[in-house]
């Protein structure tokens, strides 16, 4: 799918279908099919293919051909299934245009159009709208840290109320908590990619560009630092959790354990006066007797009720 826009009175609008890729200061590409691509590679820009925007490799997602920056990030984003898909963006700055390539759909692609106007960047220039497409990622990554500290602070609330938590219970917390940690880890991600592609575009950015885009820029990196510490603040948290739901799961686990012990302990006894009294031996004492079979068996209650009561005593139970 491919996308033209072009500012029109202040304002960012999508071009008509046939329009000349030309006259359009950003074009966004969405799985783009092979003609798309030769459409744009026309204008100057070489697209890369899926495979090259996921290498880590620093030169692999941060570099110039040409006249042609391109800076690539990793964001959250809906994959063609409906699911949750973190994945490679790319942004290619020319000197006068953006194109953007994607395989996957971060909301703020879908956002930003309609309000690219009253973004701090504003729609003066391509690189006016790059980092006001920033702006708004930044923005919706902000979203999502908010709502995973929300739900990390739901479930310390369930965790440590006074009612208690039986295992199924705390396992299915611990998964919960888990896959959050995982989002955390995945924003974090993000963010830090994008904070090293601001980084690259301020030292390719020219010394005659406007000062107001350069404070924008600066604006926007202190904004993606501070999310940084926001996120390492609750991945902090997901670890003081995920330890105190372990510590929770163990003690219920010892519990069992200990009541399994002790259930063994008080059937030594009982047992063992079975054993004596099993004994294929000619003489026992009251083997022969009528109520011999009485004794024994008082015998064996009898020891494991003392069993219990010196447990109890000792308050070992």
């Amino acid at each position: 799918m491919l996308k033209s826009f072009h500012v029109k009175g202040e304002r960012l609008q999508l071009q008509t279908e046939g329009a000349g890729l030309e006259q359009a200061q950003w074009i966004d590409l969405f799985d783009p099919g092979e003609e798309e691509v030769a459409g744009v590679q026309a204008l100057g820009f070489d697209v890369p293919k899926l495979a090259d925007m996921e290498e880590i490799e620093i030169s692999n997602r941060l570099y110039k051909a040409g006249e042609v920056e391109v800076l690539t990030v990793a964001l959250p984003g809906i994959a063609a299934d409906g699911g949750r898909k973190f994945a490679p963006v790319a942004f290619l700055l020319s000197p006068r245009q953006m194109v953007t390539v994607r395989y996957h759909a971060p909301r703020s692609f879908d956002t930003f159009p309609s309000h690219a106007h009253s973004s701090s960047a504003g729609c003066d220039s391509h690189l006016h709208l790059f980092l006001g497409l920033i702006e708004e990622i930044v923005a919706r990554i902000a979203d999502l840290l908010e709502g995973e500290g929300r739900a990390l602070d739901a479930a310390s609330r369930r965790l440590f109320n006074d009612d208690g938590e039986n295992e199924d219970l705390l396992e299915e917390m611990l998964r919960t908590v888990g896959q959050r940690g995982e989002a955390l880890a995945n924003h974090r991600h993000a963010l830090l990619t994008l904070e090293r592609a601001l980084t690259t575009f301020a030292l390719n950015l020219s010394a005659k560009a406007p000062g107001a885009l350069k404070a924008v820029l600066k604006a926007r990196t202190r904004d993606i630092q501070s999310l940084v510490v926001h996120a390492d603040f609750l991945t902090g948290r997901v670890a003081h959790v995920t330890d105190v739901i372990l510590g929770m799961i163990n003690l219920e686990q010892s519990d069992a354990n200990r009541i399994l012990s002790v259930v063994a302990v008080l059937f030594l006894p009982p047992t063992l006066v079975a054993s004596i009294y099993g004994m294929n031996f000619q003489v026992l004492p009251g083997v022969n007797q009528p109520h011999g079979w009485l004794i024994a068996t008082g015998l064996m209650a009898g020891s494991a009720i003392g069993t219990y009561v010196y447990f109890k005593w000792k308050d070992w139970l």
